[in-house]
């Protein structure tokens, strides 16, 4: 990152120097040295977005309490960092994006015959979109957010498909809205209803992920009660009644008066818990 912030002043100082000091053919050769440091240097950091394979893991010992909250650490944090790089490398893209532009601009100048007008239009950094700006967002919060515009209209056409019984269309749709809307006011909800889809479809394991990451994500959310309650109970269709059991218990602990809890005891009644 260092070095590739290097470059980009280096050419800057080149942009500010006047060039009728120098001969023609040697600021052009510069300048085309200075474009060919900056591609090295951008590749550096494309190499530096690769993985090395040493990834954490979350905690494997303690009780199903412990390693959910471990997990809801893991996930907080991960979701920490993959905000703080994606901030870094926007800012990179559109830096040297503009950067190469005025290169190519300079060279352009320097060259019999070129256009002008097309000069320093060569793409984007790293291909696709120059980075946008967020979307709108509309005051609006079912779990205390804001809603972004269309988003409340695309998780009302995810909940009519649910509730018409179209629970593979309504998993794919919840799955487009969180990846769409992350962390959005409805995004716990569009996992516990994901979730639901998944479920009814016979895919328990998946239905727990959901029904996970909804609880794990809004702990204090709308679904949050229902998630945490669903999460054990998709536990016991699994065979993790242990788990389950200790999950299940969690929800009188976390939300006790709920309509959840009074579900969850059913719940833990007929896996015989302790």
């Amino acid at each position: 990152m260092k070095a590739l912030l290097g470059a980009v002043l280096t050419a800057g100082i080149i942009a500010a120097t006047p060039v009728l000091a120098q001969d023609r053919s040697q600021t052009l050769a510069d300048i085309r040295q200075e474009l060919s440091v900056l591609y090295v240097e951008i590749q550096t950091l494309k190499r530096e977005l690769s993985t090395t394979g040493a990834a954490g893991g979350v905690v494997a010992g303690g009780n199903a309490t412990d390693r959910l909250n471990a997990i809801e650490g893991e996930l907080a944090r991960l979701i920490g960092k993959t905000e703080e790089l994606e901030f870094r490398i926007n800012q990179v893209v559109s830096d040297g994006t503009n950067r190469i532009g005025d290169l190519e601009f300079r060279l352009c100048e320097l060259e019999e015959g070129c256009d002008l007008s097309q000069a320093g239009q060569g793409g984007t950094l790293g291909g696709g979109d120059l980075p946008t700006a967020p979307v709108a967002v509309v005051p609006a919060e079912p779990d205390g957010g804001q809603m972004a515009v269309g988003e409340q209209a695309d998780f009302d056409a995810a909940m009519a498909t649910l509730s018409e019984g179209g629970f593979e269309d309504a998993a794919g749709m919840f799955a487009r809205f969180t990846e769409t809307y992350p962390g959005g006011a409805l995004a716990g909800q569009a996992h516990y209803h994901r979730g639901e889809a998944l479920e009814a479809m016979g895919e328990v394991s998946d239905a727990a992920r959901a029904y996970l990451t909804s609880f794990s994500g809004a702990p204090d959310g709308a679904r949050a009660p229902d998630a945490l309650y669903k999460l054990g109970t998709s536990l016991g269709a699994l065979g993790q009644v242990q788990e389950a059991c200790v999950t299940l218990a969690e929800v009188g602990v976390r939300f006790p008066g709920s309509t959840a809890q009074a579900d969850a005891e059913a719940a833990r009644q007929g896996l015989s818990c302790p």
